[in-house]
This record gives structure tokens, C-alpha cells and sequence, in this order.
């Protein structure tokens, strides 16, 4: 990204005290006045240089030409953001011409260390190297060859002990503000991948609901599209039973109701508990018995030692039992299905049966790969346990959906948020 445009395009002319965005380098938007930085760094380099000068004896008195170089430095401070290297470039200037000029030291080379930091950090390394040794090699022609005909009169060459100072000082600096560029680089990646990784737990609470609110429906439609047939085709000649199919209609969608709103819950502000438990196999008798009221009956058979499943899994295995009968309904001929639960070490497996033939549809026997988005569905909520699910027509025709889910603690925890488990 330049200096002069902001990510969208958007021109950055202007003051440089005026720009707040974050056109001006990396995380230049935390300075939103500059001037400020300048005016503290003019202050200390005006009353520090004064004060030197008052120590400093045989240096050139300041007078209103070494006040202005003072200043420079300061009021070029101001563009750092903006073009750090040529910065950078123009104080280590005004910086030789006060020491040329002979002025007293003094904290003059403050505005050295802030230009140098700014263009490190704004990933300007290779021209801050430049620059730097551009610096100290004039330093070096002024202190040991040029002092002679510069003021102040009588000075004497700078001993090594000097020289090799200002090289160390001047490579401290460097590699200061090179470990700061690492350091900061590091957090904003770090904040980068924080901000990420609240984006897919984001996507992954958009998909879980997605995916709670296609069983919930999908099952209940499903029930309702069936028991309205059944109230039309009876309404004239049999209106008992085609009243039967209306209470049915009405108890299915009573249900569906409370468990969208069971679902939308978890949107509610964070802290809130959810008003009811999520579902699981517990409730397989309202749920055969809503199958019932479809003309599907269901004969169900637990095996293996029956106890309490996690949250994430027990929910799971009701909606992939409860998504295996809705596929039934909508695309089997068959009138009867037979589920197994068997509660193994380590594992649950449900079993979900029926004789077919299938019907329409591609969710069904049509699609023994899973296409439609039921049995997706059921691989993805399986997955997420570390389970499979299986499911495809068997030989003799009819057609068989197979998962297993494992009751490990933490793939369970970490399938369902806290807002799922009361």
C-alpha cells in the first residue's frame, strides 16, 4: 500500500496533522495527531540544547539560525507517516548542518531516533540503512577532516573513542527499532489471526443453526405436508379422521415452533441461558409419535448398556434418528422403519431401516452419496464429534443410514456452544 492512497483508493492530501485514518503507515491510526509527538520532541531539543550550550565551551553560541535547525527536525517530523525514508533523509540533514555549524550537543539527536523508528517500522529498512551510513560517513569527513574549516575556530578532530561511539550509538538504534518492527509485525498478526479465528467460530455458529433449523423444519413440514393430504382426501367422506390429521398438523407445528425458537435462543446476548434443554434421544417418544401421525410406524430397540450420552452427542443422535425418519416420509414407500441404538464402549451407534422402495427425491435411495442436504447434514454434525455416518440402499431393496458417533468428552463439548447445554 503507498503512502498517498488510502486501501479503498481515497486520496490522503492534506496537513499530515489533519489525517487520522490508517493511510499513514502500519498502525498509524492509533497517531491522531502527530503534532503533538513534534511539539514534545521540539521542546526538549530547544531547552536541552540550550541548557548544553551554557557547558559547551568553544562551541558556537546558538542564535536564531541554530534555534531554526532545532525546529527542522520537528516540523519534518510531521510528514514521517507519510514518506518516512525521505523523512528520514531530510533530518539526518538539518542534524550535519547543526553539527557543522559548530552549535553545542545536546538532544538534538532526537528527532534522528524517532525518524529512523517510523521508517523501520513502515518497512523502509533498506533506505534507512542508507541513510544511516550516509549520516555517519559525513560525520566522519566533518569531526576528523572538514572540522578545520568549520566554526567553531581552534576545534580539534574527534578522538576514535568518539567516532566509535556515535557508530555504536547509531547501530543501537537500528537494532532497536528493528526488534520494535519484529515486535509489532507480531502483534498485528496476531491480532489478524484473533480476529479470524472469530470469523470461522462465526461461520461455524451460522452453520450450526442452518443446520438445526433444516432438521427442525424439514421434519415437521414434512409430518404437516403429509397429515394435510390426509385431512383433504378425508374432509367429505370421513371428517373424524380428517380432524385426527388436523390435531396432528397442529401439535406438529406447535412443536416445530418451540424448537426454532429453542434454536434461535442461542442468538440472544452472551450470559443468557437457553429457557429449554436441547433436545436428544430422551425424546425419541415424541418423536416416533409424531412419525406416527404421518403413517409411519417406527420399532425401536436399544442394546449395550444404556446411560447418559455428552450433550454434543446426544443431540446428534436425535437429529440424525429424526433426519433419517424425515427421509422416510418424504421419500420412502414404505409405511414401517425400525431404528437400533446400541451403546457400545467408547461409542453409540444408531441404525435407522427401512423396506422401501424410494419414491422421489435424490435425499433418499435415489442418492446413495449423500447429495441432498439431509444426509449432509448428518455427516456434518457426525464429523464433528470425530463419527461417520454411512447411509445407502441395502440389497434387498429398502434402504439403511448407519452413524457412529464416539462419547469422547471433549469432541462432544466442543460439537455444541454453552448456550446449548443448560
Amino acid at each position: 500500500m503507498t503512502d498517498d492512497v488510502t486501501p479503498g483508493g481515497r486520496p490522503t492530501w492534506g496537513p499530515p496533522w489533519r489525517r487520522t485514518g490508517p493511510d499513514r503507515g502500519h498502525g498509524a491510526g492509533r497517531l491522531r495527531h502527530p503534532w503533538v509527538s513534534s511539539l514534545v520532541i521540539a521542546v526538549v531539543q530547544v531547552v536541552g540544547s540550550t541548557a548544553a550550550s551554557h557547558n559547551a565551551g568553544g562551541r558556537v553560541t546558538l542564535d536564531h539560525f541554530g534555534y531554526a535547525l532545532l525546529l527542522a527536525g520537528p516540523v519534518l517530523l510531521l510528514w514521517r507517516r507519510r514518506a518516512p525514508a525521505a523523512v528520514a533523509a531530510a533530518v539526518s540533514a538539518a542534524t550535519l548542518v547543526y553539527v557543522g555549524a559548530g552549535y553545542p550537543y545536546g538532544p538534538v539527536f532526537l528527532s534522528i531516533v524517532v525518524a529512523y523508528f517510523t521508517a523501520v517500522a513502515a518497512g523502509r529498512r533498506r533506505a534507512v540503512l542508507v541513510v544511516a551510513a550516509a549520516l555517519y560517513t559525513a560525520y566522519l569527513l566533518i569531526t576528523v577532516w572538514l572540522y578545520r574549516w568549520l566554526p567553531p575556530s581552534g576545534d580539534r578532530a574527534a578522538s576514535w573513542a568518539q567516532v566509535s561511539g556515535a557508530a555504536a550509538w547509531l547501530l543501537a538504534i537500528l537494532a532497536v527499532a528493528e526488534l520494535w518492527r519484529l515486535r509489532r509485525e507480531q502483534f498485528v498478526r496476531e491480532r489478524r489471526e484473533r480476529a479470524e479465528a472469530e470469523r470461522r467460530r462465526a461461520d461455524e455458529e451460522r452453520l450450526r443453526i442452518a443446520r438445526e433449523l433444516h432438521d427442525v423444519l424439514a421434519h415437521s413440514i414434512s409430518v404437516i405436508n403429509v397429515q394435510a393430504g390426509v385431512a383433504l382426501a378425508l374432509m367429505d367422506e370421513r371428517p373424524e379422521q380428517a380432524r385426527q390429521a388436523l390435531t396432528t398438523i397442529k401439535a406438529a407445528s406447535k412443536e416445530a415452533l418451540g424448537e426454532v425458537r429453542q434454536v434461535l435462543g442461542t442468538l440472544r446476548g452472551p450470559g443468557e441461558a437457553p429457557r429449554s434443554p436441547a433436545p436428544g434421544l430422551d425424546r425419541l417418544p415424541e418423536l416416533l409419535e409424531q412419525a406416527a401421525g404421518a403413517g409411519l410406524a417406527v420399532d425401536i430397540t436399544r442394546d449395550g448398556r444404556a446411560g447418559a450420552l455428552p450433550p454434543g452427542v446426544d443431540l446428534a443422535a436425535f437429529r440424525i434418528v429424526q433426519e433419517a425418519l424425515t427421509n422416510i416420509i418424504r421419500h420412502s414407500g414404505s409405511r414401517t422403519a425400525r431404528v437400533r441404538i446400541t451403546s457400545r464402549r467408547g461409542a453409540v451407534e444408531l441404525r435407522v431401516d427401512d423396506d422401501g422402495p424410494a419414491t422421489t427425491g435424490t435425499d433418499h435411495a435415489h442418492d446413495p452419496d449423500g447429495g441432498g442436504n439431509g444426509l449432509l447434514g448428518m455427516r456434518e454434525r457426525a464429523a464433528a464429534l470425530g463419527g461417520t455416518v454411512e447411509a445407502g440402499p441395502r440389497a434387498d431393496g429398502g434402504f439403511r443410514v448407519l452413524a457412529l458417533l464416539p462419547l469422547t468428552t471433549g469432541a462432544a463439548a466442543a460439537s455444541v456452544p454453552d448456550k446449548e447445554n443448560p
